[in-house]
């Protein structure tokens, strides 16, 4: 007699696996989860300025536009840093959809008149008339 095949007539039962196991993904993304609240903190530095201060220092209200100029000559737009460069473009920008704003310049006491007055000169070539410098008052520097 001719031999039979035990089983299921010699076939092999494929069936495809239809779920997919999510443990893995779920622990990779909660290790990516833990490491970015870790690291978000360290990667704000904080920009090294000491503003000069004045007697008359006004306090602003709601300033849309912040220019700062660190130690190192270093430019950024509302704390975003910004190349040189493009600075005259932005500004442009800003001049043409809000022709009136005023643009608030924050820079470290310690700068040159030089390279402060070059910044200022760049924000009124593009078109911004409307520029003010930012100080502290006298009395929070005596603290």
């Amino acid at each position: 007699m001719g031999g039979t095949v035990s089983g299921r007539g010699g076939r092999r039962d494929r069936r495809q696996l239809a779920e997919i196991n999510v443990t893995p993904l779920v622990d990779v993304m909660l290790v990516l989860l833990i490491i970015s609240m870790v690291a978000a903190p360290m990667l704000q530095r904080s920009i090294r300025l000491d503003l000069p201060a004045t007697e008359s220092a006004d306090p602003i209200e709601e300033a849309q536009y912040v220019i700062t100029m660190d130690r190192e000559s270093k430019l950024r737009i509302n704390d975003r840093p910004i190349h040189p460069d493009l600075l005259v473009e932005r500004m442009r920008t800003l001049a043409q959809s809000r022709p009136g704003e005023t643009v608030y310049l924050r820079a470290d006491k310690l700068l040159t008149y030089g390279e402060v007055l070059w910044v200022m000169d760049r924000i009124r070539t593009a078109g911004m008339t409307r520029i003010a410098l930012v100080s502290v008052p006298l009395e929070e520097e005596r603290r």
